[in-house]
């Protein structure tokens, strides 16, 4: 049975409160969140990086600058919260390994918020599913092999599901060998965002 339908900022300022994981985290937890009941496009990324965990605001860093580009769209559009939500797998920052890589969202954001989250955005017509974690959690036994696979097979879940990688400089190397993606899923990837909002 889906979770009723909560006043979606009420349930912000709950999950900006929420401590579940307080004694899993290198620091005080600091949930980002971010989207009105009208959003119509709700991006689902990874967890908050240090800038984002700095300042509060999702992707206000070199990856929301590519993902933005990606989309086609600019910062007003972007942080529009009627138009847009942004509610990542995991809501703080996870910390780094000891390579200086971001470790993986906690498991237990998305289990106990990701469907009230979801019922309090009716709205909601397009969803890009940025990396492994969300693409596992909202495709499930449709995702492929890996991640490759999944974003390559973007025709089977689009126009309402999305899937991309993740937007940081650390996978270059990943759109090099894969130019497809620029040639192809931008394009359309696009062309949906402006058809959603024209």
């Amino acid at each position: 049975m889906p979770p009723e339908r909560e006043d979606l900022q009420s349930l912000f300022l709950k999950i900006r409160a929420c401590r579940l994981c307080a004694d899993r985290l290198p620091h005080e937890p600091r949930p980002v969140v971010k989207g009105e009941a009208t959003a119509k496009l709700l991006v689902i990324g990874q967890a908050p990086g240090t800038r984002v965990h700095a300042t509060g605001i999702p992707f206000n860093d070199r990856s929301g600058e590519r993902l933005r580009e990606w989309m086609g769209v600019g910062p007003d559009l972007f942080y529009d919260e009627s138009r847009v939500a942004v509610v990542p797998m995991g809501f703080c920052f996870p910390g780094q390994d000891a390579r200086g890589a971001d470790l993986p969202p906690l498991k237990i954001c998305a289990r106990t918020w990701h469907p009230r989250v979801e019922a309090a955005l009716p709205e909601v017509r397009i969803r890009l599913l940025i990396g492994s974690y969300a693409q596992a959690h909202y495709l499930g036994p449709r995702c492929r092999e890996n991640l490759t696979q999944t974003v390559r097979h973007w025709r089977d879940y689009a126009p309402h599901l999305f899937p991309l990688p993740h937007p940081s400089w650390r996978n270059n190397a990943w759109l090099k060998r894969n130019p497809w993606f620029e040639d192809e899923v931008l394009p359309a990837l696009r062309a949906a965002i402006r058809d959603l909002f024209s």
